[in-house]
């Protein structure tokens, strides 16, 4: 049985350390030793992207909150339309130096196209200078608003992190958060903030049984 190869290291401002690896054709991300994402398993992250993007009538300017191995960005490319905005938020630069040249291939160089504009930063900063700048927002940050391997992401899926996707949305806009599991408390924090709130489950890669949550809420008038 093969074994994993490190490609690259990085260590981001707490000192936690991400790893490029491939094992045959799978390429994984992981932090601290433990696998964050995997090339094998992308199906739920496209379908973040699928079910948003229904839900917004002519989205053109999107948010995506965390690159990752790039199937999200990849399948909102997809359906928009050809002057859409597409803005990705990444807080570690060589993830996206990795998206760059290693990992291109698996989203059809994503990152070239001009519809999209990166910004190496923390997506909360992003929210909170983006005050009805969004028809859609993607998070997919962490493990969601679960299982933290990062207790600073929990700003972000916080009671203030949740209002302030509410204030970066144009009225009708979609916020979509995928998660590792479910998280009943959560979805009352969106609806509190003034989102219609659907939680689905959606397989992690086809023919797997294993399941994600993505939380879909729908903007809503007057709730701030």
């Amino acid at each position: 049985m093969l074994e994993s190869k490190t490609i690259d290291t990085a260590h981001i401002y707490d000192g936690t350390e991400f790893e490029l690896a491939r094992h045959d054709e799978e390429w994984i991300v992981r932090v601290q030793g433990r696998v964050l994402m995997s090339s094998r398993m992308h199906d739920s992250e496209e379908a973040l992207a699928e079910h948003a993007i229904e839900r917004c009538d002519d989205p053109h300017a999107v948010l995506v909150g965390g690159l990752g191995l790039g199937f999200t960005l990849r399948a909102v490319l997809d359906r928009v339309d050809a002057d859409a905005k597409v803005t990705v938020a990444e807080l570690v630069p060589e993830l996206v130096g990795w998206n760059r040249t290693h990992l291109g291939p698996l989203h059809d160089h994503a990152l070239d196209d001009p519809r999209v504009e990166v910004v190496v930063g923390d997506v909360f900063d992003a929210l909170k200078r983006g005050a009805r700048s969004y028809d859609v927002i993607l998070l997919d940050v962490d493990n969601g608003p679960v299982a933290l391997s990062s207790a600073k992401n929990q700003r972000l899926y916080s009671e203030h992190g949740v209002r302030a996707c509410y204030r970066a949305l144009r009225p009708n806009g979609v916020l979509a958060v995928w998660s590792s599991g479910p998280n009943a408390r959560f979805e009352r924090r969106m609806q509190a903030a003034g989102f219609d709130v659907e939680v689905l489950r959606v397989a992690a890669r086809k023919g797997s049984r294993a399941r994600h949550v993505l939380f879909v809420g729908q903007w809503l008038p007057n709730r701030e």
